[in-house]
């Protein structure tokens, strides 16, 4: 029998996900997640999972799509892949932690996903704050998070099989394009959950203090931000250059030009950029 075009196996290389599998491998008794549905195809998972969420769902439930028609990044930028080249999926959080420190989720997850690449792929990824997952220069994934009331919802992109002429602008990469060792999706997506399964848990259990759970030098430790000297894009066609000097107390990037120290949170900034020399 030959597959219909519109078959999941028409492209063997990129065979579609089964939610049966990663729920029994997943969601467990006193586990964060409480339940994993893959859609064929959606407008956005954050904004399903936006719905859901005003709706009372619970606290771990992950939505992943196949194929996304209308996702979208920091500041409404757009992310696309064609079906099943790339991971889009998104997570419904409950945190406990004040507000004020829930600034570090987005940062949690951007960190989770590097260090789940890395060990399963075997890729070298470092994260351009506030979490982008870079190889090189090229970008490979995003994170986007998402306030609903008292949840957050944190979406993630990443690129996994996308050839060089599917990329979605120049300057971004792929798993394959990076000679992964492995660009299984279902590996892949386990992996990234389990790992933000571990840093949410030990986060929560500080409270939200990303010093005392370990978080903020993990997350010093893969950037490929801090150390340098960046170009920023603010509002307004403003720019700050100077060195990136490190990450505060709750996730803003603190940046030194011309003798003064400058605090920046992810809503304001455009971008931020290695400076040219």
């Amino acid at each position: 029998m030959t597959a219909s075009s519109s078959s999941p196996f028409t492209d063997l290389d990129r065979p579609p996900l089964s939610q049966a599998a990663l729920t029994r491998a997943l969601v467990r008794p006193g586990g964060l997640w409480s339940g994993i549905t893959v859609v064929g195809r959606t407008g956005s998972t954050n904004a399903d999972l936006a719905q859901a969420a005003r709706d009372g769902a619970r606290q771990g439930t992950v939505v992943i799509a196949e194929s996304q028609a209308a996702g979208r990044g920091r500041l409404g930028r757009v992310w696309s892949a064609p079906p099943r080249a790339g991971l889009t999926f998104s997570m419904l959080l409950r945190p406990d932690p004040s507000p004020a420190r829930q600034g570090w989720l987005p940062l949690l997850v951007g960190l989770a996903a590097a260090s789940a690449v890395r060990r399963v792929a075997e890729v070298d990824v470092r994260l351009k704050w506030p979490n982008d997952l870079l190889v090189g220069e090229r970008k490979l994934a995003g994170v986007l998070a998402e306030r609903v009331d008292d949840a957050v919802i944190v979406g993630v992109g990443l690129n996994v099989s996308l050839r060089a002429d599917e990329l979605p602008v120049e300057t971004a990469t792929s798993l394959a394009l990076e000679n992964a060792v492995c660009a299984d999706r279902d590996p892949l997506v386990r992996a990234v959950l389990r790992e933000v399964e571990t840093h949410y848990r030990e986060w929560s259990e500080a409270d939200g203090d990303a010093d005392a759970c370990g978080l903020r030098a993990a997350y010093l430790g893969a950037s490929a931000t801090v150390g340098r000297q960046v170009r920023v894009e603010l509002p307004g066609e403003r720019v700050l250059t100077g060195l990136a000097a490190g990450v505060d107390r709750a996730g803003h990037l603190i940046v030194e030009s011309e003798g003064r120290e400058h605090t920046l949170s992810a809503g304001d900034v455009v971008h931020v950029r290695p400076r040219e020399s």
